[in-house]
């Protein structure tokens, strides 16, 4: 057998992944995250965060980290916490959040959680350099999304995370091969075999 292609639920895929030396094309988790540069549109970055976790939660392309940047953390976060909750979201933040806002403490495990549920991390951090180093540390390799107005950013963000899928000034609930033209969607391959992203007949080979 050359190569495996699992389809079915997450401890099933994460299964094969774990027991087996044949090249697999596939994803376990969908870790997924969203940055809100300090240039981007705080309006725009709303619509995203709330689409990103919201449009439907049980999906591996729904956003689960929220990372902000510490410059627009101020106005974005006490504004992005209103919008979710009354979207019946329940927030868990690092000690910087908690400053701006009154939610549940994040513990180290969070960061690392793929929720399928109601329920998203938020981080504050201090630039581009740290928001890329969380992604990479934490993050499952799958979709990763940055808003912001500045091409020049969203570059080093293309260049230097390490994911599947990256996109700006999108919601991660876009990653999926019938969005991107591909006809009915084999998988999303997170490693590298042969190809990353969604997969369909014509990628696959």
């Amino acid at each position: 057998i050359d190569l495996i292609v699992p389809r079915g639920s997450n401890s099933f895929v994460q299964h094969i992944m774990e027991n087996t030396r044949i090249p697999v094309l596939g994803h376990a988790d969908g870790i997924c995250h969203v940055y809100v540069d300090k240039k981007a549109d705080l309006a725009m970055a709303v619509r995203i965060v709330v689409d990103s976790k919201c449009q439907y939660v049980a999906v591996c392309n729904a956003a689960e980290t929220l990372l902000v940047h510490r410059e627009v953390s101020g106005a974005f976060v006490p504004r992005i916490k209103a919008v979710l909750e009354e979207k019946g979201v329940e927030i868990r933040g690092c000690e910087e959040t908690r400053k701006l806002i009154d939610v549940i403490p994040a513990a180290a495990e969070d960061w690392r959680t793929e929720y399928l549920d109601l329920i998203l991390s938020v981080k504050v951090v201090a630039g581009m350099e740290e928001a890329i180093a969380h992604i990479n540390r934490y993050g499952s390799g799958h979709t990763e999304s940055i808003v912001t107005d500045s091409d020049a950013a969203a570059e080093r963000f293309f260049r230097d995370v390490d994911s599947a899928i990256v996109l700006q000034n999108a919601s991660t609930q876009f990653a999926d091969g019938g969005e991107f033209g591909m006809g009915d969607e084999i998988g999303i391959a997170t490693g590298r075999v042969h190809a990353r992203g969604p997969v369909g007949a014509d990628q696959l080979t």
